[in-house]
């Protein structure tokens, strides 16, 4: 990926971010967040993903208001960016923080007895660590 690449990409999260955020009035779209943007290599397409932060009994209606919106968001990134062509918006719901969570909630659910935790041994001191990777 280029530099230009990903500046793009951080630029065009922060503009749709701002335009969901503060323009559009769907109510749909409240409390909608932009988590990513991945540009192709000629910065023609940009995919979108989206997340209404817990709420992923609201991912049909998150998308449609998305689907109705994509004209509106798309002319208004043109008119912030400096690209020839403003890139396609496809957009996706992101299923990261669902499983993040998942993942918390199966950690949090684990019983590690006291036992099996390992033991801070006092004596070591960052000197030795050093000595003993040959970078001291």
């Amino acid at each position: 990926m280029s530099v230009k690449q990903k500046r793009m990409e951080d630029r065009i999260r922060d503009i749709l971010s701002g335009l969901l955020q503060l323009e559009v009035r769907d109510a749909r779209l409240r409390n909608v967040t932009v988590t990513r943007v991945m540009l192709d290599r000629e910065l023609q397409m940009a995919d979108v993903y989206v997340n209404a932060m817990g709420e992923e009994s609201r991912r049909q209606e998150v998308m449609a208001g998305l689907d109705r919106a994509k004209g509106f968001l798309r002319r208004e990134l043109a008119a912030r960016v400096r690209l020839r062509t403003a890139p396609d918006l496809q957009f996706h719901w992101d299923m990261n923080l669902e499983h993040g969570e998942r993942i918390n909630r199966l950690l949090d659910g684990l019983e590690i007895p006291p036992g099996d935790l390992p033991v801070a041994d006092d004596d070591l001191d960052l000197e030795d660590l050093l000595d003993d990777d040959g970078l001291g």
